[in-house]
């Protein structure tokens, strides 16, 4: 038995001899689909009319996993459709990947292929679209390189992909010896896949003037066939790898589109053109780095206009004057810096509540432990709190801010307040 799939891609229907049967397990003398390999997915179709829901190498064997006990028996000629849309849309993903790593190579140092993986699906209850059968999923290929690939690069890999497109370069395949091909340095071999080379011979797939490749999959005759490409994103799977996710086909070109769109209402929003659009983002980012200093000076001058408040309200308790009270606008940290300015000369002890009454902080000079102030407020209001004996915070308080403050003045006369 056969596949001959990756010679004859073009081939989607044919008929062949049933070998044996198991079930819905199926076994042809040859067979033109696809077993899932090497990053693709296994073609769909039928066999005898029978859905054929998975195509798996077994033991030496191409296995049809079939949706139900066929009617036919071993030793009949049957006849297999395979699903032309999905085959098409596999040949022109997986050859896509060859032209991207094809760009990697002149962009990216120390380049080595750390894997490739075809993602796709047809949801049940999808039709076609605009742009043909509602294939949905993404390709990814894993760059091992020491060359970070920022978005710069990102963008230039995607420009050099489609470049390689548009150019028409065709696209061979050949099984060449196998000792060969190990030692030819312009061949990309998956590091798993070089492992595991058995046999005399392995098939490289070359792009003309632009990527040569160890390759068991299905591929189109020229680039021009993959169609636009997009990228989608990046990520990084372990150490020394790029992940880079692109998508072709309807899902490219929806993508392209989506994004195009956004970047003319985003444009319009801000009275320019796309073209412009950089130069608007960052005087909008300008005036808003300029808004949040000056919000920021306005609410600084609004605590110390608030705690020279307090501190006409300062109370004289034990030997020790407390500021006590609420401030707005800050948190935890930030309460706990500004109590910490306020005691001096004039202040033992200072302790700030937000508003809200969810955050407290408080500093003294020494003679009041700040954290058994901040664990008096704790152990009443909940939530929790720590730091120095003259500065701690807290938060997660459960309870109104001026009902805090009247503890905490309470507390300052209290003679267990940890002085």
């Amino acid at each position: 038995m056969t596949g001959i799939a990756a010679a004859e891609p073009t081939v989607t229907t044919f008929t062949s001899t049933v070998e044996r049967i198991d079930t819905t397990a199926v076994v042809l003398t040859e067979t033109y689909f696809y077993a899932e390999g090497g990053g693709q997915p296994a073609d769909r179709g039928t066999l005898g009319g029978v859905e054929v829901v998975d195509v798996q190498h077994r033991n030496g064997d191409i296995v049809h996993e079939l949706a139900e006990p066929p009617a036919f028996d071993p030793g009949e000629t049957v006849e297999g459709q395979i699903d032309t849309a999905f085959r098409t849309y596999c040949m022109r993903a997986h050859t896509a990947s060859h032209v991207l790593y094809g760009a990697g190579r002149r962009l990216l140092s120390d380049l080595g292929y750390g894997g490739f993986d075809i993602s796709a699906t047809v949801p049940e209850d999808a039709g076609d679209d605009d742009f043909g059968p509602a294939i949905t999923g993404k390709v990814r290929v894993d760059f091992e390189t020491t060359t970070e690939i920022d978005d710069e690069t990102l963008t230039e890999l995607e420009r050099l992909t489609n470049r390689a497109v548009w150019e028409s370069y065709d696209v061979t395949w050949e099984e060449i010896p196998r000792d060969e091909a190990l030692d030819r340095d312009d061949i990309a071999f998956n590091t798993k896949t070089e492992e595991g080379i058995e046999g005399e011979t392995v098939r490289v797939v070359t792009i003309e003037d632009w990527d040569v490749a160890a390759c068991g999959g299905t591929h189109v005759g020229n680039t021009r066939e993959i169609g636009p490409v997009t990228v989608l994103g990046r990520s990084n799977p372990g150490e020394g790898l790029t992940r880079v996710e692109f998508a072709v086909g309807p899902r490219a070109i929806r993508q392209r589109a989506t994004e195009h769109e956004r970047a003319m209402a985003a444009a319009q929003s801000l009275d320019t053109n796309v073209a412009e659009l950089p130069d608007a983002v960052d005087s909008l980012q300008s005036e808003r780095d300029d808004l949040r200093d000056t919000v920021s000076a306005l609410r600084e001058r609004l605590v110390d206009s608030r705690l020279a408040d307090l501190r006409q309200d300062a109370i004289e308790a034990d030997g020790q004057k407390w500021l006590v009270g609420t401030v707005t606008g800050l948190d935890a940290n930030g309460l706990a810096d500004r109590a910490e300015q306020a005691v001096g000369d004039e202040v033992d002890v200072a302790a700030l509540v937000d508003a809200d009454g969810q955050y407290l902080g408080v500093a003294t000079t020494g003679g009041v432990d700040a954290g058994a102030v901040v664990d008096r407020v704790t152990s009443e209001f909940g939530g929790g709190g720590g730091g120095r004996p003259t500065v701690a915070q807290g938060g997660g308080l459960d309870a109104e801010g001026d009902d805090i403050v009247a503890f905490l003045r309470d507390v300052s006369a209290a003679p267990d307040h940890g002085d």
